[in-house]
């Protein structure tokens, strides 16, 4: 191949492997020279020589049951992902780490040097393994904002929380609504946690008392905290929800004690999945851009990767209240 573009060998494993110091028009010869010889590049030599896999891990601190549920906020982070991943010809290694085993055997992968960088999605807690990842200059992006501030920053993506619930229970309240509840996220999850920091805010402006109730994001404990909920103050008027899919479990606890949505209780949800259109009645909710949160990461870790920024360290996107017939 070096002989039919008339350039070193040297040169042609330059332009190969993506180098671009080599002149445009001798980039162009060996780049007609690959195509007329019909040459498939080696994987395993090429990666002795640039030092990197062509793979990304995006790691899931959940259990294999809660990822693969009919929560949709996982596929929707993994979309956006793989989208920015493919177009760039890299390869998605998705791992789960929601045990103890499972989070040191993804530490040891990617300290073996299976892939070339690692994003991390659903943190739970202070996690250290980001930073230790991080500490041994393996390229690291997380999917939410730090819960404490490491000893090596790390960029991360996330929307914003606190502003799209401030936004949702404002609107509840030129409702003319007054006792409003909310039903919050984990408070290990900087989602939950901010959430819930923008219902109390926003309530304490107004001068109102709380009414929290906690879930984990699922179905079954939203359904559990509108309970318990109406047990502790039967005459709420309207129910903040962190996540869509604890609001459809809210609508159905509503609806086996009885409560007209939104006659007797308005209620407001977080995400704006597909499945909160067709709800009975359709979900007001607080849309985040889950797609663009993934696509977002994938980008700052290619420029992670290329050494070559895409986006900068901290993002934040915004959120928007979308306003259907619950609220």
């Amino acid at each position: 191949m070096a002989r039919r573009a008339g350039v070193s060998r040297a040169t042609v494993s330059r332009v190969v492997n993506g180098s671009t110091t080599v002149a445009v028009a001798i980039r162009d010869a060996v780049n007609q020279a690959v195509e007329e010889l019909g040459y498939v590049p080696n994987q395993a030599a090429r990666s002795l020589v640039t030092q990197r896999t062509e793979s990304i891990a995006l790691i899931l601190p959940e259990t294999a049951n809660r990822v693969f549920s009919d929560d949709l906020f996982f596929p929707a982070v993994i979309r956006g992902v793989s989208m920015e991943l493919d177009a760039a010809d890299k390869q998605l290694v998705l791992m789960m780490a929601g045990s103890a085993a499972s989070h040191d055997r993804v530490e040891r992968y990617a300290m073996a040097g299976h892939v070339d960088g690692v994003m991390f999605a659903s943190m739970h807690g202070a996690d250290p393994l980001p930073g230790a990842l991080a500490r041994l200059g393996i390229p690291v992006v997380c999917s939410g904002r730090p819960m404490t501030p490491a000893e090596l920053p790390v960029p991360y993506v996330d929307v914003d929380h606190v502003g799209g619930v401030g936004k949702a229970v404002r609107h509840l309240l030129g409702t003319g609504r007054r006792r409003i509840a909310t039903i919050a996220g984990p408070q290990d999850m900087i989602a939950g946690i901010d959430r819930l920091t923008g219902y109390q805010d926003t309530l304490r402006e107004a001068g109102l008392p709380e009414h929290v109730a906690v879930g984990d994001f699922t179905r079954e404990s939203g359904l559990r905290a509108m309970r318990q909920l109406l047990a502790d103050d039967p005459g709420l008027d309207a129910v903040f929800v962190a996540s869509d899919m604890m609001a459809h479990g809210a609508l159905q606890a509503l609806k086996d004690a009885g409560r007209r949505v939104p006659e007797d209780v308005a209620v407001v949800g977080f995400d704006d999945f597909e499945i909160s259109r067709l709800s009975d009645p359709p979900l007001t909710t607080v849309r985040q851009p889950i797609v663009d949160m993934g696509r977002t990461m994938a980008r700052q870790m290619l420029g992670l990767v290329n050494e070559r920024p895409l986006e900068p360290d901290a993002v934040v996107l915004p959120t928007e209240l979308v306003v259907r017939a619950s609220a």
